[in-house]
Order: structure tokens, then sequence, then C-alpha cells
């Protein structure tokens, strides 16, 4: 059974004649003559068409690449400028809502310390009258002037310091002066007595302090209504 499928399933590659004969039938004949005149028409068709660019493209098509190629150019530079500004404006923005929540925080901060300074009064008050007599009432005075101490460390970490104006120059930004007094001993224009304290905070001036402030002392000679002293009547 297998021999008889081999002999009538012969296939014709097999057979060198039935190459030959296939060959035979399947020749064509190349008439050289004839591809070299199509070769020759096409290089003169290449010849009379439009002058190409270095990329084989004509001029023309570059032109117009060309001109897609700076447009495309403006537009991203145009863009890149765009998100510079953004970037510039939020940066801005930024610096703007920093700096306008530092100054509310100081604000409240201040407006609240303000409030706490009379208490601080009071607490320098009591320990510049209040003369404990007994250990019961000594008890009492360094109970109460601890806390003193504990507000007034709790307002320096606030950055609250005290004005020294005692001795120092009258400044109007920083003292109130409630009193005029003529004197020899001092200056003319510092502060001679700080009966209000001032504070500040950081740059901010909380209270201004209240003092007397030293004025030139006054001329008698140019007073005709006191007499020298010697004159007869």
């Amino acid at each position: 059974m297998v021999d008889d499928i081999h002999h009538t399933a012969h296939e014709p590659a097999s057979d060198p004649e039935a190459i030959e004969e296939i060959l035979e039938e399947d020749a064509v004949d190349i008439d050289f003559d004839d591809v070299v005149e199509a070769a020759a028409a096409t290089v003169e068709a290449a010849e009379a068409a439009p002058p190409l660019g270095d990329d084989g493209l004509d001029s023309a098509a570059v032109a117009d690449l060309e001109r897609q190629v700076a447009g495309l150019k403006a537009q991203l530079e145009d863009r890149a400028n765009q998100s510079m500004r953004i970037a510039a404006d939020f940066e801005n923005y930024r610096k703007r809502t920093s700096k306008e929540k530092d100054e509310l925080a100081t604000q409240i901060k201040g407006d609240t310390v303000i409030e706490l300074l009379p208490v601080v009064d009071n607490f320098e008050r009591a320990r510049s009258q209040i003369k404990p007599q007994t250990e019961a009432e000594m008890t009492i005075h360094k109970s109460y002037q601890s806390v003193y101490k504990q507000l007034v460390e709790t307002l320096k970490r606030l950055g609250v310091s005290a004005m020294r104006a005692e001795g120092q120059e009258f400044d109007p930004l920083l003292h109130e002066a409630v009193m005029r007094e003529p004197t020899a001993d001092h200056a003319e224009g510092s502060v001679i007595e700080e009966f209000v304290r001032g504070y500040q905070l950081g740059d901010r001036v909380l209270r201004h302090a209240m003092v007397k402030v030293a004025a030139p002392p006054e001329d008698n000679s140019n007073n005709p209504d006191i007499e020298s002293p010697g004159s007869s009547d």
C-alpha cells in the first residue's frame, strides 16, 4: 500500500528531465537594448524634474517645511515665555501670601500681648509696693512673683521686649512725654523718669513708654518778677 502511494505521488521537481522541460517552457527572452533605452528615459525624466534639495525634496517642499519649522519654533518660544511668566507670577504670589500670613500672625500676637500688659503692670506695682512682714506674707509674695516671672519669660519667648527708657534720649517713636522738668543735672531731651514702661514686639511698638523729659534750666535773670539777691527796695 505504501509503495503504491509513493509511485502515484511522484514529484516532477525530483526528476532532472522534468526540470529542464519546465525551464524551457518558462524561459523569457531578455532584450538588453530595451533595458538600456528604459534607463536612459528615466535619467532624462529625472533631469527634467524640478531641482532637488540635499535631502531629495524639491525646493518648494523644503521652503514649506522650513516655514513650518519656523512657525513651530515661534510657538514653542511663546509657550516657554508664557510658562516662565506663570512661574514668576506664582512665585511672587507665594512670597506675597507668605508675607501677609506672617504679618497677620504678628498682628494677632501683638494684639494679644497688648491685652496682657496691664496684668504685667499690676505685678510690677505689687512687687514695688507690697512689703511682706511675716513669713506667711513672704510665702504669698514669692508665689505670685513666680507667676509674674513665668509670664515675663513667656512674653520674651514670643519676641516681646521691654523698653529701658530712663537715661536714654527722648525718641517720639518710642516714648510719650507726659512731663518736662527744667534741670541742669540731666542733658536736655533725655528721659529722667519712666512712669509706664513701654514694650516692643520686634520692630513694632506695642505701647509707648510714658516718661518725664529733661528741659533746659530756667534763667531767672530774664524774669523781671524775680529780684536778684542783694537788690535794694
